[in-house]
C-alpha cells in the first residue's frame, strides 16, 4: 500500500483520461489510448531511473518544480505542441489558430483551414503523413542528445564506482582527452551518414549538429548555474537540461504513436498517461531511495539510453520495432538491478565472516 501512493495521481489521471478517449473514439479510442499509455511507461522507464539519479541531489522544492511544472511541460508541451510545430515548420503554417481564422469563422461561418491544428483534426493523414517526413531530423536531433548524456556520464573522471568494469572504465579513461564525446558522435553520424543518400546523409548532419549545439548549450547553463561537472544541480539550467532530457526520450514515442492512431487528442491522452507513471516512478525511486540501495541501476540506465540513442541514430538505415527498443532497456535495466541485489548479498556474506 505505501507503494500504491506513489501511482494515486496516475491511477486517477488514467481513468479519466482512458474515460475521455472512450467518449472521443468509443471503444477503438479507448484501446488505442490504453495500448499508447502502455507503450510509453514500458520504453521510459529508463527516463525515470535516470531523472531520479538527478533529482535525487535537489532540494525538495525543485523536485516538486520539475515533478509539477515538467509534467505540464511533458505532456502538452512534448506531447501537443512539439509535433504541431514541427509540423508548421515543414508546412510553412501556424501552428495553432490565430485571431484572423477566429475573425473570419465568425463573418463567413466557414473555418479556415490554414494551421496545423486544424489540419490535424480535419485532415489527419495529412498531418501524420507530414510529421512523418521530418523522421529522420527528430531522430537524428534526439538521438545525438542521448548520446551526449550517456558519454557525459561514462566519460567522467569524477564518476565513482563500475557496473561492466573493464568497458566503463576504458571509457573513463578515454574521457582524459579533451571533447572526447564530442569526437565520438560526430564519428558515428559521419559513419550512419555514409550508408544513406545525399540528401538524408545532409538531414542526420544538420539535425545531429543541432542536438550538439543543444546539449551543449544546455549543458553549459547547467554548469553555470550550479553544477559540479558531475551532477546537474538544482536550478532552472538544470530543469531546462531534464526537460530536454525528456523531450528526447520522448521523440520515437510521438512519432511511432501515428501506428496506432492519427487522432492527436487520443495520442496526447494515452502518451500523457504513461509521462504520469513515469512522473511516478521517479518520485517513487527519489523518495525510497532505490539507486543507493540497487548500486548499479543508475549505469544500467545510462546504458539503456546509449542503445536507445544508438537505435534513434541508425533508424533511417535500420528500422526496429519500438518493443525491442523497450525491451532492451528493460533488459539493461533488470540485469543492472539483479547483480545490485547479488552484490548486496555478496557484501553482507563479507561482513558477517569478518564480524
Amino acid at each position: 500500500m505505501q507503494t500504491l501512493r506513489y501511482f494515486r495521481h496516475a491511477l486517477w489521471v488514467s481513468v479519466a483520461g482512458l474515460a475521455l478517449a472512450a467518449v472521443l473514439g468509443g471503444s477503438a479510442g479507448l484501446w488505442a489510448a490504453f495500448n499508447l499509455a502502455l507503450l510509453e511507461t514500458s520504453l521510459s522507464f529508463d527516463n525515470a531511473v535516470v531523472n531520479a539519479s538527478i533529482l535525487r541531489h535537489w532540494d525538495k522544492r525543485w523536485q516538486q518544480r520539475f515533478l509539477l511544472w515538467g509534467m505540464l511541460v511533458a505532456v502538452f508541451g512534448m506531447r501537443v505542441l512539439f509535433p504541431l510545430l514541427i509540423v508548421a515548420v515543414i508546412a510553412h503554417a501556424a501552428p495553432l489558430p490565430g485571431p484572423f481564422s477566429i475573425y473570419e469563422w465568425l463573418s463567413s461561418g466557414h473555418w479556415p483551414a490554414s494551421d496545423v491544428l486544424t489540419m490535424a483534426i480535419v485532415a489527419p493523414q495529412r498531418y501524420a503523413a507530414t510529421l512523418q517526413s521530418a523522421h529522420i531530423e527528430v531522430m537524428a536531433f534526439g538521438g545525438t542528445f542521448l548520446l551526449q548524456v550517456f558519454w557525459h556520464f561514462f566519460l567522467n573522471q569524477n564518476k565513482e564506482g563500475y557496473w561492466l568494469r573493464p568497458i566503463e572504465h576504458a571509457m573513463q579513461q578515454l574521457g582524459r582527452l579533451e571533447m572526447a564525446g564530442v569526437v565520438l558522435t560526430l564519428l558515428v553520424l559521419l559513419a550512419i551518414a555514409a550508408f544513406l543518400p545525399q540528401p538524408e546523409a545532409y538531414k542526420l548532419l544538420l539535425a545531429g549538429s543541432w542536438g550538439l549545439v543543444a546539449y551543449t548549450i544546455v549543458n553549459g547553463i547547467s554548469a553555470l548555474m550550479g553544477s559540479d561537472g558531475s551532477v546537474v544541480r538544482a536550478s532552472w539550467g538544470g530543469f531546462l537540461y531534464l526537460e530536454l532530457l525528456d523531450a528526447s526520450f520522448s521523440f520515437d514515442g510521438v512519432l511511432g504513436a501515428f501506428a496506432l492512431t492519427r487522432n492527436i487528442f487520443l495520442i496526447a491522452i494515452g502518451l500523457g498517461i504513461g509521462a504520469m507513471f513515469v512522473r511516478s516512478f521517479t518520485l517513487m525511486l527519489v523518495e525510497k531511495g532505490t539507486l543507493s540501495e540497487l548500486r548499479y541501476l543508475e549505469h544500467g540506465a545510462f546504458w539503456a539510453i546509449g542503445a536507445l540513442a544508438v537505435v534513434m541514430l541508425l533508424a533511417p538505415v535500420l528500422e526496429v520495432p519500438d518493443a525491442a527498443t523497450g525491451g532492451i532497456a528493460a533488459v539493461l535495466i533488470v540485469l543492472a538491478g539483479l547483480h545490485s541485489l547479488h552484490a548486496n548479498r555478496r557484501d553482507r556474506r563479507q561482513s558477517q565472516s569478518a564480524g
